[in-house]
């Protein structure tokens, strides 16, 4: 399907924000290539044997979108909250598989090998990533965004600004101000740990 012009994209972004019947369900094909390229950016970084794939991934998405849609202003801002729809799904799968790991109803007892240490590290990682950068969004809820749009969205750092409403260049200084603060901050959880 071929994906609607600019001025296209907004006018449907709009209909979805008056309750126009049918908008959102219009929009989703034509947004689906890129929701895909987004959970695969999701995806890449979890373990290999996740439970969701990329299109489970994006179906989850559209399902949260569909109930939570709101007044989203062009494509890149709703590529945007796509990601971090896609995070908060992930996030919550690593939490929940967590909760069975510390003794969860029906878990069996296994010996821990490599491999399962490997994928437990990861949920960990998640886990300490996304409590580094809700402590960033609480600090600056700009950076909080601008991360979620550049490392969870794979976004540029033109398409971020875009995103965003802010200059390129501001972009990139806020991009080094929010890498600098998450190291700080997982370097921090892992001494505590």
């Amino acid at each position: 399907m071929e994906a609607p012009s600019g001025g296209q994209f907004t006018q449907l972004l709009a209909d979805i924000g008056s309750g126009k019947e049918g908008a959102f369900d219009r929009l989703f094909p034509l947004v689906y290539e890129e929701l895909k390229r987004i959970a695969h950016l999701h995806l890449r970084r979890e373990r290999s044997a996740h439970t969701l794939n990329t299109t489970g991934l994006v179906h989850e998405c559209y399902l949260n979108l569909a109930d939570h849609h709101g007044s989203w202003q062009d494509r890149a801002h709703f590529s945007a909250i796509a990601s971090r729809a896609m995070r908060r799904i992930l996030v919550d799968y690593a939490r929940r598989r967590n909760a069975q790991k510390r003794g969860g109803a029906g878990q069996k007892r296994v010996t821990l090998d490599d491999r399962i240490i490997s994928i437990e590290q990861q949920a960990a990682d998640l886990l300490a990533m996304d409590d580094a950068l809700s402590m960033l969004a609480k600090h600056d809820e700009r950076l909080g965004r601008l991360v979620e749009c550049r490392f969870f969205g794979g976004m540029t750092i033109e398409e971020t600004a875009s995103a965003l409403g802010i200059s390129v260049r501001t972009a990139h200084r806020d991009w080094t101000r929010a890498k600098a603060y998450l190291n700080r901050a997982l370097k921090d959880e892992s001494v505590q740990a």
